[in-house]
């Protein structure tokens, strides 16, 4: 492990290490970046009335825990307790919640480039898989825990109510570039910057089809500039083909494109992952779902 830190530790490489988990023998992932710590099953207190994934709480040196039974989140048949059973306790969103699952196996190191989208045909908007990784004769699903956590606490999700607290908005003709891969967030980004002013955007599912399409811009405009077509970027992180790291660092290393400003949304923004993005060259960085401090930095960028 010692070994690929160094690669890791910087930003824009289009890498990941992923978690590989087991449920009911299948395999499935989650982001390291994620990720807190890894510990054995504690007591966990049941909460009455509490939703149907949530077993209870646990307290953990102080802090009292969520935790999710990721075999009723995936609809697995519930088993009795097992040996190998672990906790993960992760952090996103800006909230720290633990998941229970059969065992944890490895960790692989990938690059996003490898991880396929799913398909529209075994999945639907509500899916919680972003992503198919195939290895040799197998394959590992990445879980959506974003999608997991909407599902618990809607609460959590980016919410119009907050752009209306801003008060009144004029429309606005500034054009926006959004890579974003989950349809819901896309829905959710394009309801809530409408009601912001904000309905110039064009949406991509990667980072790769976003930077294709400012490069055929580029093209389409020749001798005009950029700036005159799109106004301001917003991106994801996590994304199958090219991640938000990724992405800002070609936009910003590009000699046409460094010029557009771009803001990183994602539920993986804390203090602590913040120098990956300023490596970069983000603009901006907003943790998911604070929606209305995203409308007030593009206001600030793009006006």
């Amino acid at each position: 492990m010692k070994e690929n830190q160094g690669i890791l530790l910087e930003s824009g490489t289009n890498e990941l290490e992923i978690i590989e988990f087991e449920i009911n023998q299948n395999r499935y992932g989650i982001n390291v970046i994620k990720v807190k710590e890894i510990i054995q099953p504690a007591a966990v207190t049941p909460i009455p009335h509490a939703h149907p994934f949530v077993m209870g709480i646990i307290q953990l040196r102080g802090e009292v825990l969520p935790v999710v039974d990721i075999r009723k989140v995936l609809g697995a048949p519930l088993q009795k307790t097992m040996p190998q059973q672990k906790f993960i306790v992760s952090e996103f969103n800006q909230q720290k919640i633990v998941f229970q699952v059969d065992n944890v196996s490895m960790i692989h190191r990938i690059s996003w480039d490898q991880i396929e989208k799913p398909s529209q045909i075994y999945q639907n908007d509500a899916s919680q898989v972003i992503g198919v990784i195939k290895r040799q004769d197998e394959m590992l699903l990445l879980l959506d825990f974003e999608q997991i956590l909407l599902e618990i606490n809607p609460e959590t999700g980016i919410n119009v109510g907050m752009v209306k607290q801003l008060g009144k908005r004029e429309r606005s003709s500034k054009k926006l570039l959004i890579a974003e891969d989950s349809p819901m967030l896309r829905k959710l980004l394009f309801d809530t910057l409408n009601e912001a002013g904000y309905d110039q955007i064009e949406f991509f599912e990667n980072g790769k089809d976003a930077f294709d399409f400012l490069t055929s811009i580029e093209e389409a405009v020749s001798g005009s500039k950029i700036e005159d077509s799109i106004q301001l970027i917003i991106t994801d992180i996590e994304m199958p083909q090219m991640d938000g790291h990724h992405f800002t660092k070609k936009v910003k290393e590009h000699p046409v494109f460094s010029k557009l400003p771009i803001i990183i949304f994602s539920s993986l923004i804390t203090e602590d992952l913040k120098h990956k993005g300023n490596q970069v060259g983000a603009d901006e960085q907003i943790s998911k779902p604070q929606i209305s401090e995203l409308v007030q930095s593009i206001d600030r960028l793009a006006l």
